[in-house]
């Protein structure tokens, strides 16, 4: 798996924040669903959207402050 090119990532979070914002908190999980299938289904790569899936997963748990 990689990692997303750095340069593209402040614009993409900033689009997926702006959109979360725009759904509303009564959509935000229907939006992040239908935004999932949605790229699932134009990226036609199932393999590289289960490692897409697993690296995300794998950065949920913040990193522990001592």
């Amino acid at each position: 798996m990689t990692d997303l090119p750095s340069r593209h990532i402040e614009a993409i979070y900033e689009a997926l924040a702006e959109a979360i914002d725009r759904a509303g908190p009564q959509h935000e999980s229907l939006f992040l669903t239908k935004l999932a299938l949605t790229l699932g289904a134009r990226l036609d790569d199932p393999v590289a959207f289960r490692d897409s899936i697993d690296l995300a997963l794998a950065r949920l748990d913040p990193p522990s402050v001592p």
